[in-house]
């Protein structure tokens, strides 16, 4: 099981480190509907902001000149907090499971 989580993980890094540089810079279909029912990009970003405000907007990481190392940096780190909340989730419910057998 741990040889499944070790290559799982390195493939989640692999793709959100370096093979998401090479998606669209397009807005995705939800990102797209906002934006047109906001009467555009910045008015949609002035709206959702007053909602949320994202630790790394646009996969760029602030302080980072280089925008190709800040998204690389962006992927793996949302990987990497993903991927504890998945370990720390299962072993809540797994501890659990065992608690009421």
């Amino acid at each position: 099981m741990e040889k499944l989580l070790i290559f799982g993980l390195a493939a989640a890094l692999i793709m959100g480190g370096i093979i998401s540089l090479f998606a669209s810079p397009e807005p995705d279909g939800l990102e797209r509907v906002a934006i047109n029912l906001f009467g555009g990009e910045e008015q949609m970003e002035e709206k959702t902001t007053q909602i949320f405000n994202s630790p790394i907007p646009d996969y760029v990481i602030p302080g980072i000149e280089n925008e190709t190392l800040g998204a690389s940096l962006a992927g793996v780190i949302g990987v990497l907090i993903i991927f504890a909340i998945v370990i720390v989730t299962g072993k809540i419910l797994k501890g659990k499971q065992i608690t009421n057998e």
